[in-house]
């Protein structure tokens, strides 16, 4: 039994432009001979998600504890009979055929299975935002073992992570990185994880994601939570600090290269050096900053939590 997940918090026209997608793929997949349903978390406490959701015939479970690693965790909870577990966004949009080729290559390899990202955006971003390749994402051949992944385009072998007892931590579920810590512990306990790099997923980036403070945040975010993961997986002093010395001399590197990217941008008057070399500075200020405790609460909400 394959189970599609998708996550949800407050995004009913997305959620209602995705729908109808993944219900053609589950239909395509189906045709292959797989079994095959959807089912939609929805993090919001007040459940906004439910009418978009029945009107769509598909599968809905309400997770109102706040946090991404919760709702990942109710989606594992309620695949317990599932063999499959797939993962994607409720802003991404699927290609032709990615839920197939995602189980071709689980058929294959018999392993996890990581798809690409590709971003595209609603609206003109600012070109500061592509030189800088804020959006640009890892691409590799198909086979090639990764030890780490977002759940964002992710087949989960879920005999693989019961025997290895895996869950996301909801220490990471406010900060985001709880897959990065779910997907490293996986390889660290013996799992595997392979590309296919045909599965690819459109990510939808709204114009307010398309800013320089947004992403240069993203950036700063995505240091910190990696530093913090090493210290979470860590499994004895010494390793700890190992990682963390590795993180510590990678983000230094980082900012180093950073800066010397920026002063050349200004001298020369070049704008992707100054966006290539902004990005490596918060990336690696991240990286640093994490080394010493410090985490970025991407996902921190504002306002009544419950409903």
């Amino acid at each position: 039994m394959v189970r599609v997940a998708l996550l949800t918090y407050r995004r009913p026209d997305d959620l209602a432009d995705i729908l109808p997608e993944l219900a053609r793929e589950a239909d395509t997949a189906r045709s292959a001979g797989w079994e095959v349903d959807i089912l939609v978390v929805d993090n919001d406490p007040q459940a906004s998600a439910r009418p978009v959701v029945d009107a769509a015939g598909v599968g809905y479970v309400h997770e109102p504890q706040p946090g991404i690693a919760t709702a990942r965790n109710r989606a594992l909870d309620e695949s317990a009979d599932c063999d499959v577990l797939v993962f994607i966004d409720d802003d991404e949009r699927p290609v032709d055929g990615w839920l197939t080729l995602l189980l071709d290559s689980y058929r294959r390899y018999g392993c996890a299975v990581v798809g690409p990202v590709i971003s595209r955006f609603d609206g003109e971003p600012d070109p500061w935002i592509i030189d800088g390749g804020f959006f640009t994402r890892r691409r590799m051949p198909t086979g090639t073992e990764v030890t780490v992944a977002a759940t964002n385009n992710l087949l989960l072998d879920l005999d693989q992570v019961r025997r290895l007892g895996l869950r996301f931590d909801a220490e990471f579920g406010l900060s985001g990185g709880s897959d990065t810590v779910f997907t490293r512990q996986l390889v660290q306990r013996g799992g595997r994880m392979v590309w296919c790099d045909e599965a690819i997923v459109y990510d939808v980036v709204p114009a307010k994601r398309a800013t320089r403070d947004w992403v240069l945040k993203r950036a700063l975010r995505s240091g910190s939570c990696w530093s913090a993961s090493s210290r979470h997986l860590a499994r004895t002093p010494g390793e700890r600090l190992r990682w963390l010395a590795a993180d510590l001399g990678s983000g230094l590197a980082r900012v180093a290269g950073g800066l010397v990217r920026l002063a050349a941008g200004v001298v020369a008057r070049d704008r992707s050096l100054r966006a290539a070399g902004a990005r490596n500075l918060a990336r690696g200020s991240g990286l640093v900053a994490g080394v010493f405790g410090y985490r970025y609460f991407e996902y921190k909400r504002t306002g009544p939590t419950h409903g």
